[in-house]
């Protein structure tokens, strides 16, 4: 079991001026991880001109703290991004898995799409979309599998969420360079049961984020700031693993019984401190892998 942090995790830290993406580096390093996630927005967020440089300067910090780069997380949508140039976004999506093997990541995770608005006059059910984004997920697989790096999507972004949708796309994609990024606390926001949907989803599981949620319901009082709906209108503030209502121990009882002995990232949303946040997370996470 190789345990990593995605560097997201750090995200308010960072915009509080209190640490750069690089300290975050050495953060994960001192606490034990094995391993970063290097993410887009954390990590690239500059012209593109300067991305290969970015890269190399992030795998140098990584190298220097002993840490492996688990994978590069970024965001696509092969309907509406790079205003709706499907070609154009495809091009895109393959420079970020040019970055992915400057890394040494083995693997990137892309979004697939938020889907058509649903006032846009173009909307459509996610099954009738999945042969078109499957065709365009087959060809990203491919690209990468020449760089050695395999892609995934993740259940995230409310349209692309449910088990059972990721599970159609996956095999519909049908391509051995492609898998699921499994994120235990995400299938809330589709107001999912995340164990039932851990356990549909285990056998295609190729990388896992570790993420706990405190949960609300709808009828209850509104907490305010820091918490965001779900897609039924449940409210989710993300905590320390172990703090919330996500079945973690569960979750991970489930993915071993499948065969998973992979990286588990852990990804952070909480309104804790992030320091103190993923070096709990983490105890708790080797904790409970170990006791199932």
């Amino acid at each position: 079991m190789q345990y990593s942090v995605s560097l997201y995790s750090f995200m308010s830290a960072i915009r509080k001026g209190e640490l750069t993406p690089l300290d975050c580096v050495e953060k994960a390093a001192e606490q034990g991880f094995d391993a970063v996630e290097a993410v887009d927005f954390v990590n690239f967020n500059c012209p593109e001109q300067e991305m290969e440089a970015k890269a190399l300067e992030l795998k140098e910090a990584a190298d220097k703290c002993g840490l492996q780069i688990s994978s590069l997380a970024i965001g696509a949508d092969f309907l509406n991004g790079s205003e709706g140039d499907r070609e154009k976004e495809l091009a895109r999506v393959k420079r970020y898995v040019d970055l992915a093997a400057l890394l040494g990541a083995p693997r990137m995770r892309h979004d697939i799409t938020q889907g058509y608005a649903r006032n846009s006059g173009n909307y459509q059910s996610y099954e009738s979309l999945i042969p078109t984004l499957a065709q365009a997920v087959r060809e990203v697989a491919a690209y990468a599998a020449e760089k050695q790096v395999m892609t995934m999507t993740e259940n995230h972004g409310f349209f692309s969420q449910d088990s059972q949708r990721v599970e159609k796309l996956y095999t519909a994609v049908n391509h051995p360079n492609f898998g699921l990024l499994c994120d235990m606390g995400n299938f809330l926001c589709a107001d999912e049961d995340p164990a039932q949907a851990v356990a549909r989803v285990a056998p295609y599981a190729r990388y896992v984020h570790a993420k706990d949620f405190i949960v609300k319901p709808f009828y209850s009082e509104d907490p305010g700031e820091g918490a965001f709906r779900s897609r039924g209108g449940n409210f989710l503030r993300g905590t320390i693993i172990g703090h919330g209502n996500v079945p973690v121990k569960q979750c991970l009882h489930l993915l071993k019984a499948s065969g998973f002995d992979g990286t588990i990232a852990i990804e952070f949303e909480g309104m804790e401190p992030p320091v103190e946040g993923v070096r709990i997370g983490l105890a708790n996470l080797r904790k409970y892998w170990s006791e199932v």
